[in-house]
């Protein structure tokens, strides 16, 4: 958390600040854990000062606003960072700004509770180095069912944790790897080289409806609060969550069927017993 969609809204949210100029890049007086500033602020205020933002973008979990000199000032989330246009929900973890001028916003702020985050500024060639197919998999919202057969199919791992190799598949998180999963009608623990085609074909087509949707909604804030847009305000997804953190509640397609939690590589994954059945089927 944040996933794609949460990372989506941000990368919205900030739009205001393109054809804005930078007046300087600051890390801010935060008396926790400082988060990785690349390169030292000195060097990156120099290189941004009096720079246009062009446009934004997404790298997977990361946002990134390119400037009219091609560099790309990278923000990468991880477990609670959030880009804001106004003011943070605790001074205490802002840790980065860009103040702006001549623009629809005045400022871009990098809050992050816990300090995993970071912010780099890149070349265009230390960007394609970076985030290139070699490094980063096609974005979510690009995937076909094809896509995913030639990424994943082959692989023993199983299908849940498949999606959230970033290698494979950019912008899939433990939330909403399950939620796609119930909604595609596949065991969580299912080896990917023995998923059919249709199933395939419904992985892909749910994680279009899934990301979607909660994109639309803003992001899911869960029960922690951490995860806000970028004016301060709570996601809505969290209200149509189909299982995920909803173990032992009825399940929302079958309803005679109760959601389990189970533990895959570390993680919680929540699904139906019913509606995902790890039966074997022959490939398609």
């Amino acid at each position: 958390m944040p996933e794609l969609p949460e990372v989506e809204t941000m990368r919205r949210g900030v739009e205001p600040a393109v054809g804005a100029r930078i007046v300087a890049a600051e890390r801010l007086p935060s008396p926790r854990k400082p988060i990785a500033i690349t390169p030292g602020i000195a060097d990156f205020n120099r290189r941004v000062e009096g720079a246009k933002i062009a446009r934004t973008a997404r790298a997977g979990k990361r946002v990134v606003l390119w400037t009219d000199r091609a560099d790309a000032i990278v923000f990468e989330p991880r477990m609670t960072g959030l880009l804001l246009l106004d003011e943070s929900p605790d001074a205490v973890y802002a840790r980065f700004r860009l103040r702006l001028r001549g623009g629809r916003a005045k400022q871009v702020i990098f809050w992050d509770r816990r300090g995993l985050g970071n912010v780099r500024l890149l070349s265009e060639r230390q960007f394609a180095e970076q985030f290139g197919l070699d490094r980063l998999g096609p974005d979510a919202l690009e995937m076909t069912a094809e896509l995913f057969r030639q990424r994943l199919g082959s692989s023993q791992r199983a299908i849940k944790v498949a999606l959230l190799d970033q290698k494979a598949v950019a912008g899939i998180g433990n939330l909403y790897a399950s939620e796609i999963l119930h909604l595609a009608g596949v065991h969580p623990a299912r080896p990917c080289r023995q998923l059919t085609g249709r199933q395939w074909e419904a992985i892909a087509k749910a994680t279009a409806e899934v990301l979607e949707l909660a994109i639309r909604y803003e992001g899911s804030t869960l029960s922690d609060g951490t995860y806000r847009n970028a004016l301060n305000k709570e996601g809505g997804y969290q209200n149509r969550h189909r299982v995920y953190d909803k173990a032992g509640k009825p399940c929302p397609r079958c309803a005679d069927r109760i959601i389990e939690r189970i533990v895959q590589a570390q993680r919680s994954t929540f699904f139906c017993p019913g509606c995902q059945q790890k039966r074997m089927a022959a490939r398609g």
